[in-house]
């Protein structure tokens, strides 16, 4: 399999440049932006200082979840500690890995160190869309280190409560029973992805045609997806695919239907019985 290997991108090349200041005045410039930066940090605590005020709906504490050693309730996943941040992965059952959620995929792959969370009594945790089989596989292919479970359909209803899995959600556990205090979802998932955020202080910044960038910035990326995948695939994967690691799923394990969404251009595999 050919790795893309992208190291002269002649679209950075000719991109317009920013002028040239002396550093005086580069730096008053700065200044002036660093005033309405600390203004918006100030209001992102005080949005932080509302959600801890939110009043909390009951979840039900039994919710069964599918992980290595079979059925586990949503209890169990917060391992003892008093809340919990669960990420519902979005799964294409039956495609490759090639194929699976480059958003979710870009969201997961930035969650690498849980330490400073279960310093704070939180335990995290990805709830996957699709059968425990494939996801557990997609996992080792990935490498993530975060605990991960399947949501049977019927616990999806329960927790997904009319939305849809991409979202980010919050919990609190007292004594036996179990609550929601918060979700997001779309960009409000962008917190667990610090390269966007990396991405922001650079000068041509994300790079995607809806943002608000001068005259000859380059802007070659959307924002339904394309943005997180690189030569037909999940751009994280590529380093995986590099280090040697099998990306494959295994086949549809009994019970499940292969997906067979617009998000792919092939015709679906053979259902399974």
């Amino acid at each position: 399999m050919d790795i893309p290997r992208r190291t002269h991108d002649s679209t950075i090349r000719d991109a317009a440049r920013p002028p040239v200041a002396d550093r005086a005045a580069f730096q008053t410039e700065l200044d002036r932006l660093r005033v309405r930066e600390k203004a918006h940090t100030r209001e992102g605590d005080a949005i932080a200082a509302a959600r801890r005020r939110l009043p909390m709906v009951e979840v039900d504490p039994r919710t069964p979840l599918i992980a290595a050693v079979g059925p586990v309730p949503l209890i169990d996943v917060f391992d003892g500690r008093s809340q919990l941040i669960a990420y519902f992965h979005m799964w294409h059952t039956g495609r490759p890995a090639a194929e699976q959620c480059e958003g979710c995929t870009f969201n997961t792959s930035h969650v690498t160190e849980l330490g400073y969370l279960r310093s704070r009594d939180v335990s995290y945790a990805v709830f996957c869309e699709g059968p425990y089989e494939e996801a557990s596989r997609y996992r080792e292919f990935m490498g993530y280190p975060v605990e991960w479970y399947s949501v049977p359909p019927d616990s999806a209803d329960r927790l997904i409560a009319d939305r849809h899995f991409g979202i980010l959600v919050c919990y609190l556990r007292d004594d036996d029973k179990v609550f929601e205090t918060y979700w997001t979802t779309g960009r409000g998932d962008e917190v667990m992805a610090p390269s966007y955020g990396l991405l922001d202080r650079t000068v041509y910044g994300r790079q995607e045609f809806w943002e608000d960038s001068p005259d000859g910035w380059p802007q070659r990326w959307g924002s339904q997806g394309g943005q997180f995948r690189l030569d037909g695939r999940p751009a994280a994967q590529w380093s995986r695919i590099q280090a040697g690691r099998d990306d494959d799923l295994g086949p549809i394990p009994d019970g499940w239907t292969a997906c067979s969404c617009s998000a792919h251009a092939g015709p679906a595999a053979a259902a399974t019985n």
